[in-house]
Parts: C-alpha cells; sequence; structure tokens
C-alpha cells in the first residue's frame, strides 16, 4: 500500500519567486490558453503561476517531477480562476502525482486493477490534497481537441468544494440569483447527455458536480465550440468564471 506516502510535512510558504526565464517556452508550447491571452493578460498568468506554487507544495510518488509537470499543475489551478484577482485554494495543501491512472485503493502498480482513475479531490485524512496521475495530466494539455482536460476537472471540483459541498453549485462563482437558472439548465443538460443527445462527454451525466466539472473542461478547451453548440451553457460558465460578465449580465438585465 501506498498510504504513507500521503503524510508529508508541509513547507513553510516560500516568497513568491519571479517567473523563470526558461519556463516560457514550456508555457507557451505546452497551455493552449497562454498562447491565446492577449499580450497585456500574460504577465499577470505567469505571476499567478508563481504565487500558486509558493502556496501549495507538489509532490512525486515513485516519480521524479519535473519543471513542465509543476507548471501544467499550476495551470490546471490557474486557468480556472484567472477571471478573479484575487484567489488563494485554502482548502488544497499538496498536490501528489502519481506516474499513471490509479485505482480506487490509489495503487497504480500494472499489478493493480481497475487503473482508470486520473484525478481525485481528497477528503478524511487526505483532507486539503489532490492527487493527479501525471500521465493523465499531460495527455490534458497535448490533446487540445477532445474538450478534456484532468487537471482543470480537478480543480473545478476543489472550487465547488470551497463552499462546504461539493455538489456542481458554487456559491463562490455565482451569484445567488443564478442559482436556480443554473440547476435547471444542469440538469436539462445532464438529460440531454444520458440520453444521447449530446456532445459533452458522458461522464458528466453522472451527478451535478461531475457536469459542472466536465462542462468546465469543455468550457475552458473548446470555447468558441461550447458557444456554438451550447450557448446557454457558455453564456452560464462565462458569469461563473469571469465576475465581470456577471456585472454585464446584471447591467443588461436593469436597463
Amino acid at each position: 500500500m501506498l498510504t504513507g506516502f500521503f503524510f508529508y510535512k508541509k513547507p513553510k510558504r516560500l516568497a513568491v519567486e519571479s517567473f523563470p526565464a526558461e519556463w516560457q517556452s514550456l508555457l507557451e508550447e505546452h497551455v493552449k490558453f497562454y498562447r491565446e491571452l492577449s499580450k497585456e493578460k500574460q504577465p499577470e498568468f505567469r505571476q499567478r503561476i508563481m504565487l500558486f506554487l509558493s502556496e501549495v507544495y507538489i509532490e512525486g510518488v515513485q516519480l521524479e517531477i519535473n519543471d513542465l509537470d509543476k507548471l501544467l499543475v499550476a495551470c490546471s489551478a490557474v486557468i480556472p480562476v484567472f477571471g478573479f484577482k484575487e484567489w488563494h485554494y485554502f482548502n488544497l495543501s499538496g498536490v501528489l502525482l502519481y506516474p499513471d491512472y490509479f485505482d480506487e485503493d490509489l495503487q497504480f502498480a500494472d499489478s493493480a486493477k481497475s487503473r482508470n482513475i486520473g484525478g481525485l479531490v481528497g477528503t478524511g485524512r487526505f483532507e486539503k490534497q489532490m492527487i493527479l496521475s501525471n500521465r493523465a495530466l499531460h495527455q490534458g494539455f497535448d490533446n487540445t481537441t477532445d474538450k478534456s482536460n484532468t487537471g482543470i476537472h480537478e480543480f473545478v471540483h476543489l472550487i465547488d468544494k470551497m463552499d462546504g459541498a461539493t455538489d456542481g453549485i458554487s456559491e463562490r462563482l455565482l451569484g445567488h440569483q443564478y442559482v436556480i437558472p443554473w440547476l435547471d439548465l444542469m440538469h436539462k443538460s445532464m438529460e440531454e447527455i444520458n440520453d444521447d443527445k449530446s456532445d459533452i462527454r458522458e461522464y458528466g451525466g453522472t451527478n451535478q458536480a461531475e457536469f459542472f466539472a466536465v462542462a468546465s473542461e469543455y468550457f475552458f478547451e473548446r470555447p468558441d465550440l461550447l458557444e456554438s453548440k451550447h450557448p446557454e451553457l457558455y453564456a452560464m460558465l462565462q458569469m461563473c468564471f469571469y465576475p465581470e460578465a456577471q456585472k454585464q449580465h446584471g447591467a443588461v438585465t436593469a436597463d
């Protein structure tokens, strides 16, 4: 069993360092979201990466992690909250990177039975920890057309959990007046998935929390396609992840 790997002493919070020059090419090559940011926004994104890395410890389990591994974890964390001027994952102390997919017993050896889990947010004795398959993490950024990204998926779960319940309704993102419309849209979209009438990944029909995470992956990976195929869902997620969109919507409604 690998349980012992979950108990490490979290180092003291580091000072926020400057973005290493040698990471620039890694970011441009591997992170489409960053490439598509305006030149004015890119420095802020790099700064937010370094802030996250100063607050959260990343450790490899039977894996020697490299700069790209750390960078992709940080990007997974920053992308969903980049629309907020300031964000801290107070419910996360560390990320454990496994070499490969793992099973329900957190085993990833070839002898393990059903190794199909790419990531999870810890609970109970694993509270404030996230486990990610390094293989799944990289696949999420390498394939920019499949509407999937394991890292973003797990960080959206973490965001969802911040209000005390992982239920697909993030009160830290969505104004109270939008909760009922979001629930209605979510259930309608889940029915379409389960009736095989949607291009949203089947896993999104499992429950509300998984729908929110899967739809968010789609939103950040293929925003143009989501807006084209699911305009209502796109608009609602736009308001979730970009507070300015809620303000603009409120102003339009008031008029």
